[in-house]
């Protein structure tokens, strides 16, 4: 018995998942879609063409990228209302998870298309999946922002959380990232390093926050490719140890004051012991005096 051969349906929007990295990722039923659909909006043209050369697909691609996604989403839905169908892929995994994606389905939608996700790989999963921190959940927050103290803050945030935290990262960044994950949370905290998933040179590496800098540093390329941070679940914490809470306000006051009063205000404020406040404090201070002017 031969089974009819798979066209796209027009008027659907289908949300492709393609490759982190290994091509023979690609799931059966994405390259039914890319293959049959009638116009494929890709993140970046060149990146697809790539992939739809590898198995042999001649398809109509069109740029849809971050910064013309909104104006796009009104072009993708003229298409499906023609009727067409349309695929949307990024460069890499799924559309919408930290990429390209969420704008053009919002508005497809809205205009009361049929949108259909066409699962496959995702950077979140594999890096989790490869990490064993065993838990009943996780918490995806992208990447981590760019500048120095946004990205302390959102380290601060992670911290106590009970389940894996997910981060993504670039290599221009890695390296400041581990620091500041280090500085904040502890060097006790373990982390599992995921660069260059399911490629030639796939890399996971689980260490303490306190020894993943050395670890880096002590080979040019684990500072190369894309990086996926798994943060380990906040350990129990004492009575004693202050929470993501107080260590927000200490953070704030001892920009402005004194080791001793920032510690004696926050602990006013939070209800944390002061002895280990200011211990923290002290620490901060003396680093900012030991950093170059």
């Amino acid at each position: 018995m031969h089974s009819e051969p798979f066209l796209a349906e027009v008027g659907t929007l289908y949300v492709v998942a393609t490759p982190i990295g290994h091509l023979r990722d690609i799931g059966a039923r994405a390259l039914d879609v890319l293959r049959s659909a009638d116009v494929i909006a890709a993140e970046d043209t060149r990146h697809t063409r790539h992939l739809l050369d590898h198995f042999g697909i001649d398809a109509k691609l069109v740029a849809v990228h971050e910064h013309n996604e909104r104006a796009s989403g009104e072009r993708v839905v003229r298409w499906l209302a023609e009727p067409r169908s349309v695929a949307l892929v990024t460069d890499a995994g799924t559309p919408g998870v930290s990429d390209p994606g969420a704008l053009v389905v919002q508005a497809v939608r809205a205009a009361g298309h049929r949108v259909v996700p066409i699962p496959g790989a995702c950077a979140v999963t594999v890096a989790l999946s490869g990490a064993g921190v065993p838990g009943d959940g996780f918490r995806f927050a992208g990447f981590l922002p760019t500048k120095h103290e946004a990205r302390r803050r959102a380290v601060r945030a992670a911290g106590d959380d009970p389940a894996p935290v997910i981060f993504y990262e670039a290599p221009h960044r890695i390296r400041e990232s581990i620091d500041d994950l280090a500085d904040v949370l502890g060097p006790g905290r373990r982390i599992t390093i995921c660069r260059e998933l399911t490629k030639l040179f796939e890399t996971i590496h689980e260490c303490a926050l306190g020894e993943a800098g050395a670890w880096l540093d002590a080979d040019a390329n684990r500072l190369r490719g894309e990086f996926v941070l798994v943060l380990h679940p906040a350990p129990a914490r004492s009575d004693d140890a202050p929470t993501s809470e107080a260590l927000r306000v200490l953070d704030i006051l001892v920009r402005d004051l004194p080791p001793s009063t920032a510690a004696r205000l926050a602990a006013e404020i939070t209800g944390v012991k002061r002895a280990e406040l200011y211990r923290i404090a002290l620490a901060a201070k003396q680093g900012e005096d030991e950093s170059p002017s």
